[in-house]
Order: structure tokens, then sequence, then C-alpha cells
């Protein structure tokens, strides 16, 4: 039987309270002291990506690693900080351990901090 779980993602920008459009993320699979890019991509006007990350028949079970652009991100919006950017790739490792799941990591950021969970 396919799996059946999937994974997404949702980028929310603090500062400016909205969704964070056109930044870049990277999926990787963590596999020891392995990481292999499994996905690129970048949000979109509501912050999401287009399609999810790991799909419904493509999911797999396993350690992940999310990273999301968040300096380049910033920059490219103008937000200029005193002492340059504080904050550069934000890293997110997760574990997928159910195979009907729909895991969904959502990102809220601003310039000088971040938080995550395991949203629905």
């Amino acid at each position: 039987m396919a799996n059946l779980g999937y994974l997404t993602t949702h980028v929310l920008d603090t500062m400016f309270g909205s969704p964070a459009s056109e930044m870049k993320i990277e999926l990787f699979e963590i596999q020891g002291a392995d990481k292999n890019l499994l996905v690129e991509a970048t949000t979109n006007q509501d912050g999401r990506c287009e399609k999810p990350l790991l799909a419904k028949g493509s999911f797999k079970l396993g350690t992940y690693e999310l990273l999301f652009y968040v300096s380049d991100y910033f920059a490219k919006n103008n937000v200029e900080l005193q002492n340059g950017q504080f904050l550069d790739i934000v890293p997110v490792r997760f574990t997928l351990s159910d195979e009907k799941a729909h895991y969904h990591v959502p990102l809220l950021v601003s310039p000088y901090g971040y938080s995550t969970y395991r949203g629905s």
C-alpha cells in the first residue's frame, strides 16, 4: 500500500504581518551524517509552496530538515538592519513517523527571531 502521508509548509512574516512570498526553501532527507536534497521550492503569494514538499505516494518515514532562506528574503524586501541581517538560514529538523499523517511545518519569522510547530 502506498504511503498516504504528505508534508507541507507555510511561512508568515511577523514583521510585516503577512505571508512571506518568494522565500527559498530546501528539503533534505537526513540519514546519519548524510543530507540528501529532495526539494528546492519558493513560496507563493500566500507564503506556501504550490504543492506538497513530500506528496502522497512518495512520502516516507524518516528524519528531514527544512532550510528557510530568511536573510535573502528580508534583503529582497529591503529590510536593512543596523548591523546587517541577524538570521541567515533557519534550519528545522524533524521526524516523520506516521505514514498516513499530514505533517505541516509552519515558520513564523522576523529579522530577529522565529518559531515553528507541528501544524495541521
